[in-house]
């Protein structure tokens, strides 16, 4: 990189010394360059790979405000949901993030650099030129900025202010970007590793911390993040006012924080309108509604079964999710035929139907996303029969954990493996006691 820049350097207008270079005696232009070299390492250096971003930003802002003998630096990074760039570092200007200055894209100094995607240089600085007092108050003069690009993407501004009057050279201006173009590398890489962490935190954070006890029934769930970003897969258990329960698995559609944020969001509001409605199926219309409504963008598959722990009957109701899979004593497991209505956020207000499913004593049913059973390499049917076989398989366990517990272990053992799985898995399982002999004939579930 550095030789890199040092010939987009010396090609700049105005970097051409008065004598041919190498020539003997050249000793301003030789000097003129060794400085430049020394400017483009100090941007340039690898040991700033090794701080933290925040570190990196401060230690970077620093270097480029001695290289380019400028009076202030600061970072604006942009929050896309507002359109907005955040104050995010500063040097020699420290109020603005302390103030939280934002600047809309497109309007003022930085916005226009944000909006135009190229350096942008104001010889002089007053109230028609400049959005933010702060720049006015510090008595800055002049500035030069340019774009934090990452993929094509703008994520913020660089620029530097001068109390003097002055014009920033084409040099000043190719060292400011090679400045700007690390510090783009160290915010992606800090926006990314932000983002994963609080989807992590987000999720699990809503997540039931503990299955609800229930006589008659033997519960069990797992939950992994897969080896990419963080999706917005979830599962749910809670016990109605009526005493029934109600299991909930979904998957909104995206990565990420976005689709953590959407999912805890779809989560509430399913839980809301679950108290007021005892047909899963109108409590996934509400809430296809509430979504459409008020996160226009969003996407998810939801599956809403309702529970009689007495009777082992179940209601259930799906927006474009997979089948649940049933595994009863003496017969094959197999997903269950349930009435599959569309998506979450993509069709219009519409009736959704519920089917009914009976549980027989002894029996298990698996809900589950996709993570589990969906693969490049296979068509998904394989993996909802690998799931299928694993379910049969965990009724023969006999020895501790058993149930539903040996159930999950199974299921994780023989689709996930030893490799992280692709894509988030979440996986909840329901046994029901066998507190009574199970005929076979007794044994297919409702709608089959």
């Amino acid at each position: 990189m550095s030789g890199i820049m040092t010939m987009r350097l010396a090609q700049a207008p105005g970097n051409e010394p008065s004598g041919a270079r190498g020539v003997p005696g050249d000793e301003p232009g030789a000097v003129a360059r060794e400085d430049r070299l020394r400017d483009i390492q100090a941007i340039a250096d690898a040991a700033l790979s090794r701080l933290q971003a925040p570190e990196l930003l401060r230690e970077l802002l620093e270097r480029v405000r001695e290289v380019l003998r400028a009076d202030t630096a600061a970072v604006l990074l942009l929050d896309r949901a507002s359109g907005q760039l955040v104050a995010t570092a500063a040097c020699g200007i420290e109020e603005e993030v302390q103030q939280g200055v934002r600047i809309p894209v497109g309007m003022g100094f930085a916005g226009r650099v944000a909006a135009e995607r190229r350096p942008v240089m104001l010889e002089h600085v007053d109230h028609g030129t400049v959005l933010n007092p702060l720049l006015l108050a510090r008595g800055i003069r002049s500035l030069l900025g340019v774009p934090l690009l990452a993929g094509g993407d703008v994520l913020g501004v660089l620029h530097v202010g001068s109390l003097q009057h002055r014009a920033f050279t084409a040099d000043e201006t190719v060292l400011l970007q090679l400045a700007a173009d690390r510090a783009a590398v160290a915010v992606q890489s800090m926006t990314s590793q932000d983002d994963r962490m609080a989807a992590v935190a987000l999720q699990r954070s809503l997540l039931p911390p503990t299955l609800p006890a229930v006589a008659g029934l033997d519960m069990a769930a797992r939950y992994v993040t897969g080896a990419g970003i963080v999706g917005g897969d979830w599962y749910d258990v809670f016990v109605l006012p009526s005493g029934r329960l109600g299991l909930v698995i979904g998957d909104v559609a995206g990565s990420g924080l976005p689709a953590a944020v959407i999912m805890g969001r779809v989560r509430s509001a399913l839980r809301a309108y679950a108290l007021e409605g005892a047909d899963p199926g109108e409590v996934l219309r509400k809430l296809d509604r509430k979504i459409q409504y008020f996160e226009a963008e969003a996407m998810a598959t939801v599956l809403y079964a309702v529970c009689e722990p007495g009777s082992g009957q179940f209601a259930v109701a799906s927006a474009g999710h997979l089948p649940p899979v049933v595994s009863v004593p003496c017969r094959p497991a197999g997903p269950v035929d349930v009435e599959v209505g569309p998506p979450i956020g993509v069709a219009e207000d519409r009736p959704r139907r519920s089917s009914p499913i009976s549980l027989p004593p002894g029996a298990m049913i698996c809900f589950y996303t996709d993570g589990l059973v969906e693969r490049r390499d296979r068509p998904l049917d394989h993996g909802i029969a690998a799931l299928a076989a694993a379910l049969s398989e965990a009724q023969t366990v006999t020895t501790p954990p058993s149930g539903a517990e040996a159930a999950c272990a199974t299921i994780m053992s023989a689709l996930i493996g030893h490799d992280p799985a692709p894509d988030d898995a979440a996986v909840l399982v329901l046994r029901r006691e066998p507190t009574a002999p199970a005929e076979p004939s007794a044994a297919v579930p409702a709608g089959r």
